[in-house]
């Protein structure tokens, strides 16, 4: 957190450190600790008034676009193939399961297995991203779907 300060002061923003401070504060639960270095994740707010075709469409580039290789494959093809059948109650599953954890490796881990899922996301859509992980068809998952 310090180097983040640091580093915000050295690009000459005019937000005051203080501000700023308390801005990080309230996305990571209302506690700052200047030794916790890992960066604040944005509270999870669930969109309104989307359609379900735009809800369909920012799922799948949010599924495509993640912050590591093994993720954007894993839920792009699951996106890909499952996202048109997904009702209004498992697409909301998947958009909070997929935007509101703390990092994509702890989803990772849950779809694969390496770790018990938490029970707020525990759901008939995770039941469908662990079989989709399993691969038992042995599908080629190296290519992301395109986009509609």
């Amino acid at each position: 957190m310090a180097l983040f300060i640091q580093t915000v002061r050295r690009i000459n923003t005019k937000i005051p450190v203080a501000g700023l401070q308390r801005l990080l504060s309230s996305n990571s639960g209302g506690i700052y600790d200047p030794a916790d270095m890992t960066p604040p994740i944005p509270p999870y707010i669930e969109k309104q008034g989307e359609t379900i075709e735009l809800k369909r469409a920012r799922l799948l580039y949010q599924s495509r676009k993640r912050g590591m290789l093994e993720n954007g494959l894993l839920l792009s093809t699951f996106a890909g193939k499952h996202l048109d059948s997904l009702n209004q109650d498992q697409l909301a599953s998947y958009d909070k399961l997929i935007n509101q954890p703390t990092n994509d490796w702890e989803i990772y881990y849950w779809v694969t297995g390496a770790k018990e899922v938490p029970s707020e996301f525990q759901s008939d859509v995770m039941d469908l991203l662990q079989k989709h992980a399993k691969n038992e068809e042995k599908e080629n998952r190296t290519r992301q779907p395109d986009l509609h």
